[in-house]
């Protein structure tokens, strides 16, 4: 053979060469969508470990499609990260393209940025948001089967070419190691380069078929995969929102969200959606947010409701601008002026005398007949706790003690207390919201348990004017012995009688006996109207 033909070694290094460059030069391919650094996996390891319910779907997904766990880990992370990034598809191990084209159309769905405002930094709510998913996922996974089969195959065809061209860079290395001085190679090895080299061109050939086919596919499935993305992220966001609302409702706040153990968290949550007060989170917020209205409205030491100004030499009412000159000594002769002509500027109000100063005591009928419906359908129950939470919040704000007193017949009672100086806890709270006694209908075991622990705060820390108020839906009689009891206690300890009738009219009428009682009586329809509901909470 001349110098140049297949014999010699340059010749056949010449000839391989393009597969030398390709064994030593192989790109890496990512199996991650989602850039993401050690932290944010850590974070996904770490709530993998906490949730029984990722695990469970990835098992599941697991048993006909290859690959969940990166994906799942990718849906998680584009939840998760503040601010999510995707790699280049170019970049990407071909098997792993159908998970980026689904993650792609996630991220670029409509719902998708109310769902992460919701999820960004918080692994809870990112993990919920997968789990939200699932079912879309199994869907989307099953009409994009023949894709993802074409991208395996195109990704092993890939492979094949590698494996390909690394043996003939191996055959080479052979082929030099069996030269003679001047190049030449013995015929059997150029045999093992030549084959080698044919292999690979067929490896090449067939991966860029598969590749092609693999491409096809996508395309096709991409109008598919797209609508099924959508669907998943509004799935998602309401899921997300709903929870968040939920928490919201019982005055969990974010903070507190944030510092709660996962497993904690999520038992909380099933609590909330399984409760028997789930239905009615939406009223219980409402009055929450009712009452935090009318705490906003307030103006320290003013009567009633704020309505404007006026003139008078009431100093508890003086408006900050006026109190400003006493600080002037040379204004200070104005102001004794004014005060003696009662032509000072007070703040103007109506309505109410001032809120109490002792503890704030709900007695909550949980009779047989609380179980009926009261207006709009939902059951006078809910009404009923839905009052009972909005005024713990009220307690809570005002640092007033909250006690919450259950009751139905005159045996069956139960007291949930909540000091002004203790965490409320949300376990207690909703074991308060929860409890129902079932039974019949005594004023008088929790009206004298109310008044009872109003002596005992009177006579531990000298506290008077409490506020005890009264939900029921029935009337019910009590003896003369014990009013005139209830009359002394009264008087001595100062507190005030509210009212609340609920889905019971004649409870509210002016000659029930819970008028009788009460220093202010209303029904719950009054309620239905934030305006007209608003002085309830402004007084208390």
């Amino acid at each position: 053979m001349s110098a140049g033909g297949p014999h010699r070694l340059d010749g056949l290094a010449g000839r391989g060469g393009k597969w030398l460059g390709l064994s030593a030069a192989v790109p890496r391919r990512h199996t991650d969508a989602v850039v993401a650094d050690r932290f944010d996996r850590l974070t996904w390891r770490d709530t993998y470990e906490q949730s029984a319910g990722l695990r469970d779907l990835a098992e599941e997904l697991s048993e006909h499609h290859s690959h969940i766990t990166d994906l799942l880990t990718d849906v998680f992370l584009a939840a998760y990260k503040v601010r999510p990034r995707l790699r280049e598809p170019a970049g990407m191990d071909p098997a792993r393209l159908v998970h980026h084209q689904v993650v792609t159309a996630l991220v670029e769905s409509p719902d998708f940025a109310a769902l992460h405002r919701e999820t960004a930094g918080d692994p809870y709510a990112a993990a919920m948001a997968v789990l939200a998913q699932a079912g879309a996922l199994r869907g989307l996974l099953e009409r994009s089967r023949h894709a993802q089969e074409q991208a395996e195959r195109a990704g092993k065809a890939e492979q094949d070419t590698e494996n390909a061209a690394t043996a003939v860079s191996e055959a080479l290395r052979q082929a030099a190691d069996q030269a003679d001085e001047d190049g030449t190679v013995p015929p059997p090895v150029v045999d093992a380069v030549q084959r080698a080299m044919e292999n690979a061109e067929a490896a090449e050939s067939a991966a860029r078929q598969a590749a092609q086919d693999a491409a096809q596919a996508l395309a096709a499935a991409a109008p598919g995969i797209g609508a099924a993305a959508r669907t998943a992220s509004a799935k998602a966001a309401q899921a997300v929102r709903e929870e968040a609302a939920l928490m919201r409702a019982w005055g969990v706040g974010s903070g507190e969200l944030e510092r709660m153990p996962f497993g904690r968290r999520a038992l909380l949550a099933e609590r909330l959606r399984t409760g028997r007060l789930a239905r009615w989170a939406e009223l219980i917020g409402r009055f929450r947010q009712m009452a935090g209205g009318e705490r906003a409205r307030k103006v320290e030491n003013a009567t009633g409701e704020l309505v404007g100004v006026t003139l008078g030499d009431d100093l508890s009412r003086v408006i900050p601008s006026e109190l400003a000159a006493l600080g002037l000594p040379e204004l200070r002769p104005v102001f004794a002026v004014r005060y003696a002509a009662g032509e000072l500027m007070l703040y103007d109000s109506q309505g109410e005398q001032a809120t109490g100063q002792g503890a704030i005591i709900a007695c909550v009928d949980t009779s047989h007949s609380m179980y009926e419906a009261g207006p709009g359908g939902i059951t006078r129950e809910a009404w009923a706790k839905a009052c009972a939470l909005a005024l713990l919040d009220q307690a809570r704000h005002a640092r007033r003690d909250f006690v919450g007193i259950l009751f139905s017949a005159a045996d069956k009672l139960k007291v949930f207390r909540f000091p002004a100086d203790r965490p409320a806890g949300i376990g207690h709270t909703l074991d308060f919201a929860e409890t129902f006694l079932g039974g019949g209908t005594s004023y008088q075991t929790p009206l004298t348990a109310a008044a009872d622990l109003l002596e005992e705060e009177f006579n531990d820390a000298s506290r008077r004017r409490g506020d005890i108020v009264m939900i029921t839906d029935d009337d019910c009689g009590v003896t003369e012995e014990w009013m005139r009891g209830w009359n002394e206690a009264k008087h001595r300890l100062g507190f005030r009688v509210f009212g609340l009738a609920v889905g019971a009219p004649r409870v509210a009428e002016a000659d029930s006996v819970l008028d009788t009682l009460c220093d202010n009586l209303r029904a719950v329809e009054d309620l239905t109207d934030v305006h007209a509901a608003a002085d309830l909470f402004r007084v208390i």
